[in-house]
């Protein structure tokens, strides 16, 4: 009895009494990404030199405004191809500029500032919805009109905008410093890493850990298209080198296919050999020379997976090692997402984006509400500085940038640290030239930690935004806490009228995007193996089959499956760090979402085999996992509960697409979170 006694007692000792929620877990647990060490040497550069500069001239203000200006490019530089740099930070600052102007001009006017700012944020909301480079743009707009109607600007009006754009201007030079030696590198090493992550798929084939490093393929993959396709219109038929990229990375789309099938199928093709011959070749592409490739020792195939294997990888090597390959059409390939629109069609479809979006208009709206009430509240309510209340504001609700319920919780977490950071900074360290060593360590940390979490941005960003604040309020140890009330109201005003006040139901937001890949794997089904609605004969009988795709609309639609997978999967993970019931939903669809991925490969690896020799499937069993896949849509779209279904699909057992009908299975067959 006394032993069962301290058993029990010795168990209640080992129960937390309090654990945090696992949503918070999940948003406060660092994301692995490696050190880049380029941009914490020109964060360091660009943040410290204005500094230095300012206190040798005896201006100190006018330091710390270029200071300001190289903050904003700094966390704008994330490119890896130069041209892209540009884009990424030189656009933003001209909106910066705009901003700080129109701050200045009503600083200290109270309610017309509040008016203007309030338009100033509806117009940053709507253009955020263009794409990456627009909502880094709106975010800047907004945040340098909200210091420059919060903060004591030198005059005349011209000086701010001029000193904040040579601090944008001053890290744009050091991101562009090794361009002339390094023109094609990112590019280069972009497609490298994606025939790498393609050699760790290979390595991994018909284990466990396939579907994850399938993630990690789909992701490389989009970063090289984006980075290549954003400039072949410009270089297109003009650059072998750039031409030649695309060509390198073309092949390896059906290289991945025949992967899929290995997953499944594989004999020959899981051996060690394969994934060593891939990873020869990103050595060729990262070093640029065509005429290092091996010679491929492959084992021999045992089945049609592995003679699709076998064929997919001599092609990469002969396209990798051909001098010229930059021919776009080289070995019949073609690029897999087509060539960009020019430039005036993408910009009257971002205009017809931000005027009739309801998106555009329902964030735009979300924003300016909060951004009124925060430049309301702090015309009525004295609080010293407070323009720090908006700033949190416009840091806080981007939901392209994550769940807004999240940040709010982690900003308040970051800014504390943040806080405490720069307590012991204005505590301990003299103003004056010590404040440039210090700025060194902490511009440092910028990008060092970005990319390990929001938190961990917040907490790194606050102190330096509170030194160089100080340069030009000089209110010292005694800014800090008040800057810590501000986010706190900040906080509240974005959940509250941000988000509590907007509630988007779950089809809107994750629903009917998971519906819609659903509906469009059916589509590569039948564009894998015919089935769909075809022209009717001429004697009135039944409609005929409609016959396969060919390979290149295959592999486009393929591709723009996953991407748009990727896209649910990045929703749902917002999702997961959200409280009840948001987050517990998420995770219960979880599965899947998972599925429908599976869904996509399984079919890509049925499709190879057919194409390597295997019989191709019956018209009725390709018909039953299309009518299968279009109910499991309409299902998702009906209700926001999962609801089990149990499903037999008649087929051969020994066929092409027995794992695809056990996939469609298993997705029908995922229970309800209720039970």
């Amino acid at each position: 009895m006394g032993d069962t006694a301290g058993s029990s007692a010795d168990a209640g000792r080992r129960q937390p009494l309090v654990s945090p929620p696992e949503w918070l877990i999940r948003g406060l647990r660092p994301q692995p990404a490696p050190i880049p060490w380029a941009a914490v040497v020109r964060a360091s550069i660009a943040l410290a030199a204005p500094l230095a500069a300012g206190l040798a001239a005896g201006q100190p203000g006018y330091g710390a405004l270029v200071a300001m200006g190289a903050l904003s490019g700094v966390i704008g530089d994330t490119a890896d191809a130069y041209r892209m740099r540009i884009l990424n930070i030189a656009v933003p600052q001209c909106f910066g500029a705009v901003g700080v102007m129109i701050g200045t001009l009503v600083y200290g006017d109270g309610w017309t500032a509040v008016a203007v700012l309030t338009l100033v944020a509806l117009v940053s909301g709507m253009i955020s919805s263009i794409g990456a480079v627009a909502s880094v743009s709106g975010l800047l707009l907004l945040l340098n009109s909200v210091v420059g109607a919060g903060l004591p600007m030198p005059g005349p009006w011209w000086k701010a905008p001029l000193l904040l754009s040579l601090g944008g201007l001053f890290v744009l030079v050091l991101a562009l410093a090794g361009w002339p030696l390094r023109a094609r590198a990112p590019e280069r090493t972009a497609v490298a890493a994606a025939y790498r992550a393609a050699a760790e798929l290979l390595a991994v084939a018909g284990t466990s850990a396939y579907d994850v490093r399938r993630q990690a393929v789909t992701a490389s993959l989009n970063a090289s298209y984006d980075l290549i396709l954003a400039r072949r219109a410009h270089y297109h038929g003009r650059s072998t080198s750039m031409v030649r990229l695309l060509a390198q990375l073309n092949v390896l789309v059906p290289l991945i296919e025949a992967a899929a099938a290995a997953h499944l199928h594989g004999r020959a093709s899981r051996r060690p050999e394969i994934a060593a011959a891939v990873r020869d070749l990103a050595d060729v592409v990262a070093a640029g020379r065509s005429d290092a490739v091996p010679d491929l020792a492959l084992p021999e195939p045992e089945g049609p997976a592995d003679r699709a294997m076998n064929a997919a990888l001599r092609h990469a090597a002969a396209v990798v090692g051909h001098a010229d390959s930059g021919h776009p059409d080289h070995h019949g390939t073609d690029d897999r997402l087509g060539r960009p629109a020019g430039l005036g069609v993408r910009a009257r479809r971002a205009a017809l984006t931000v005027l009739l979006s309801p998106a555009s208009w329902r964030y735009g709206l979300r924003l300016a509400l909060c951004i009124g009430l925060a430049q309301a509240l702090v015309s009525v309510v004295s609080v010293p500085r407070s323009y720090w209340v908006a700033l949190t504001v416009t840091f806080v609700l981007k939901p392209d940038f994550g769940s807004v319920f999240s940040r709010a919780v982690l900003r308040a977490l970051g800014t504390a640290v943040g806080v405490v950071t720069a307590a012991l900074v204005l505590g301990a360290v003299p103003r004056g030239w010590w404040d440039v060593p210090v700025m060194v360590v902490l511009a440092a940390l910028i990008p060092a930690v970005s990319a390990n979490g929001y938190a961990f941005q917040t907490a790194a960003i606050t102190p330096v935004i509170l030194l160089v604040s100080d340069q030009l309020n000089h209110l010292g140890s005694h800014l800090v806490l008040p800057r810590l009330f501000d986010s706190l109201i900040g906080c509240g005003i974005t959940l509250a009228a941000g988000y509590l006040l907007w509630p988007e139901s779950w089809h809107t937001r994750i629903g009917d995007r998971l519906a819609t890949a659903v509906e469009e794997s059916a589509r590569y089904v039948e564009c894998a193996f015919g089935g769909g609605s075809g022209a009717a004969p001429a004697d009135g009988g039944a409609s005929a089959a409609a016959p396969p795709g060919d390979h290149a609309d295959r592999a486009r639609m393929r591709r723009r499956l996953y991407r748009d997978l990727s896209v649910v999967r990045t929703e749902f993970q917002r999702a997961l760090t959200e409280p009840p019931p948001t987050g517990k939903r998420a995770a219960a669809w979880w599965p899947l979402v998972v599925a429908a991925e599976r869904i996509v490969d399984a079919t890509t690896a049925a499709r190879v085999r057919v194409d390597h020799g295997a019989g191709p499937p019956a018209p009725e069993e390709v018909r039953e996992v299309t009518k299968q896949l279009r109910e499991l849509a309409r299902g998702l779209r009906a209700s926001p509960t999962l609801v089990q279904v149990e499903t037999r699909i008649e087929g051969d057992d020994e066929g092409v697409l027995a794992p695809l009908r056990q996939e469609v299975v298993a997705a029908r067959d995922i229970a309800s979170p209720q039970r």
